[in-house]
């Protein structure tokens, strides 16, 4: 069996050795999506797992940190945020070539556009939009400190921090200099808010990074994808989910691949309704919004340039990254235009 980024014969017997109770291994097939880590479905005799590990090329220096993903979802298993279950991690780089970990399979969907969702009615995808607001004001209301999750991250110039972390990523990722996102960086830098609040963030929040139920009632049934999270300013995570959105008539948004096109579903609330709902769901005031939208652009551009630096060496599996790196410029636009709002 070939499958790119797994040895399937080391895997078997890693799985008969440490996933004793799934029974004998019978295949592994990659789960279409996802523009970073990689995500595999084993199927066994007596259960289904999903296997995680870092991409094939281009890993850049603390991204893709498989025991980051383990450990935060290990942590909040037992909280109301739902996660898949946690079943086994290997460090061991000798078995697939990386270390990954394997959760528990969960039956729902991940959907980005339109076409995914179907036609659940209007009632339905208001409610399923609200529950996706709901469940990042419960992310943001663990208490990481009694989920052992204390050492997750440092909560002290977390901004800073990720501004400077995220202008080291350009660097090592760019494939053709823009003298706007240097631009972009100073004026983030000059307008960032002091004394911001600390919590868990998962740091890539979006419907598509959930598995959603749609009936009988639309539910969310776990958020996956925890690659980036840490500890650090909740409206980053809000602002960050805001720049995935498309509202109605915004065409530009639809030249943006990385999301898709099902926040225009009739029923979903559009980028300023999810907002409002987050903030009375989580009690946070949003006021100071259009900056960690802005800071959303800025970082999602930095991630766009990785895949698409990925796609150029070849390094990418799957399919949609021929004309990613154009969103790039656009989401740099984009986070200056929220900025000039902000200070008009």
């Amino acid at each position: 069996m070939t499958v790119p980024g797994i040895d399937w014969p080391r895997l078997v017997a890693w799985l008969g050795a440490h996933v004793p109770d799934a029974g004998e291994p019978l295949s592994v097939s990659m789960i279409a999506g996802g523009k970073s880590n990689l995500t595999y479905l084993v199927e066994a005799r007596d259960r289904r797992v999903v296997l995680r590990r870092p991409p094939l090329g281009h890993v850049l220096p603390t991204a893709h940190d498989m025991r980051r993903e383990w450990r935060v979802i290990s942590a909040l298993a037992p909280t109301p945020v739902p996660v898949p279950e946690p079943v086994a991690f290997c460090a061991d780089e000798d078995v697939i070539g990386a270390p990954f970990y394997l959760m528990g399979h969960v039956d729902g969907a991940a959907v980005r556009t339109r076409e995914e969702l179907g036609e659940p009615g209007a009632e339905s995808t208001k409610r399923l939009s609200e529950r996706l607001s709901e469940v990042l004001a419960a992310i943001h209301a663990v208490d990481y400190r009694e989920v052992g999750l204390a050492d997750f991250g440092r909560p002290e110039g977390y901004l800073a921090r990720q501004l400077d972390r995220w202008c080291q990523q350009w660097e090592r990722s760019k494939t053709a200099d823009l003298p706007e996102f240097d631009r972009l960086v100073s004026r983030l830098r000059a307008r960032m808010p002091s004394g911001s609040a600390c919590t868990l963030v998962h740091g890539d929040y979006r419907l598509d990074n959930t598995l959603v139920r749609l009936a009988p009632r639309p539910e969310i049934l776990a958020v996956v994808d925890w690659e980036m999270s840490t500890l650090g300013d909740p409206l980053a995570d809000l602002g960050l989910t805001l720049t995935y959105w498309q509202d109605p008539g915004d065409e530009e948004r639809a030249g943006i691949p990385v999301a898709g096109d099902v926040t225009l579903a009739p029923g979903f609330l559009n980028a300023a309704e999810f907002a409002t709902h987050y903030g009375k769901a989580s009690g946070r005031d949003i006021s100071d919004l259009g900056f960690y939208v802005a800071f959303g652009g800025f970082k999602l551009a930095v991630i766009v340039e990785g895949i698409h630096a990925r796609f150029r060496q070849g390094k990418t599996v799957g399919e949609g990254f021929e004309n990613i790196g154009s969103a790039v410029p656009t989401l740099i636009a984009r986070a200056h235009r929220m900025l000039d709002q902000e200070d008009s």
